[in-house]
């Protein structure tokens, strides 16, 4: 028997746990109930997916936050309004967290972001434009002017460190897929280090589960490919790299088994049919997202303390993604059942 056919023991079933109480976090768990309570509900969304028109379905949104000014409709402004909204939430974010280096670690994801852009239009020889998100902890102008001028010690050591086994990664055989690779593999070791630091159960547990998720993604997106990339999984999750290398040599009906002793058994099994029907990974991204938003919301349980106000902030920052989903396929005329498909509606 294989090391990826052992049986894997877990401590919890579908989500671990979220931690326990901070009373620190009263005021701001309280607040973030509250609009929790005004974000959109699935029938919003379903509404808008089956809209005859991408202006009606901008119509759907002119009730709440979402709602344009009056006479406008246009996708560019409505973008731009979806971004406003978005820069709300993370500021809101930072005033209630009390606690800065949750702050920093969450401001870390954008300079991942502006890293991966920066690197693949570099190594690629295409312009840096100035496109760069002002969300992290390093600003837009000066990642660019890093960037320009190749000196990066400005830079935390963490990213220093990203960058240059991006670097190499590329320069093995010059595929830009190793880009992502390596920097989702630095940013990971990033996350979990600074969560164990923290001694946060929430942020360990989330960013573990979102290891697994990331590899099931790679593994079938490989699979599909016919890719013979082996050493491209996360470490740090809850399931072994080798289970996922094992699923690469197995076919697509014997996948899904093969994470039925795991909490990713659903998201595999849906994930893989409808691949199999329809040649889409559709199905697969609603299926991660919805687990992740599972374990997000059960941080009902807490009555005080950070894990609600990140959970908030990452839920919030899902719906701001998918309204501008819906307003993208409504706008390029898509079928409003594959719309739904990704929504999981």
């Amino acid at each position: 028997m294989t090391d990826a056919c052992e049986q894997l023991v877990l401590y919890f079933f579908t989500y671990p746990s979220v931690g326990e109480d901070d009373w620190r976090y009263a005021f701001a768990t309280a607040t973030v109930r509250v609009l929790e309570a005004q974000m959109l509900s699935r029938a919003t969304f379903a509404d808008m997916a089956g809209a005859e028109s991408y202006d009606a379905a901008v119509d759907l949104l002119g009730a709440g936050e979402y709602a344009p000014p009056q006479g406008v409709k246009s996708f560019a402004e409505m973008e731009s309004l979806l971004l406003h909204r978005r820069s709300e939430v993370r500021e809101l974010f930072k005033e209630l967290i009390i606690d800065e280096p949750i702050v920093e670690l969450l401001r870390a994801r954008e300079d991942f972001a502006n890293m991966r852009l920066a690197l693949r239009r570099k190594l690629t020889g295409k312009p840096l434009g100035v496109d760069y998100s002002n969300d992290g902890s390093i600003s837009a102008e000066q990642f660019e002017e890093i960037f320009e001028q190749e000196n990066y010690t400005p830079l935390p050591l963490y990213m220093q460190e990203a960058i240059e086994r991006a670097v190499l990664a590329y320069y093995q055989d010059k595929d830009i897929r190793r880009i992502d690779y390596a920097l989702d593999s630095a940013q990971a070791e990033y996350r979990l280090t600074r969560a164990e630091q923290l001694k946060s159960v929430f942020l360990l547990e989330l960013f573990r589960m979102r290891i697994d998720l990331t590899n099931i993604r790679t593994m079938l997106r490989l699979k599909f490919t016919e890719d013979e990339q082996r050493n491209v999984f996360l470490e740090g999750g809850y399931i072994q790299a080798q289970r996922f290398k094992h699923g690469l040599d197995i076919g697509y009906e014997a996948v899904a088994h093969l994470f039925f002793a795991t909490p990713y058994y659903e998201v595999v099994e849906h994930g893989v049919a409808y691949f199999s029907s329809n040649k889409s990974f559709l199905r697969l991204e609603q299926q991660c997202d919805k687990h992740m938003t599972g374990y997000l919301k059960s941080t009902v349980q807490i009555t005080a303390g950070p894990q609600p106000v990140i959970a908030y902030l990452l839920m919030k920052e899902h719906e701001i993604r998918s309204v501008r989903l819906v307003l993208t396929a409504k706008k390029n005329c898509l079928d409003p059942r594959l719309i739904l498909d990704r929504l999981g509606e």
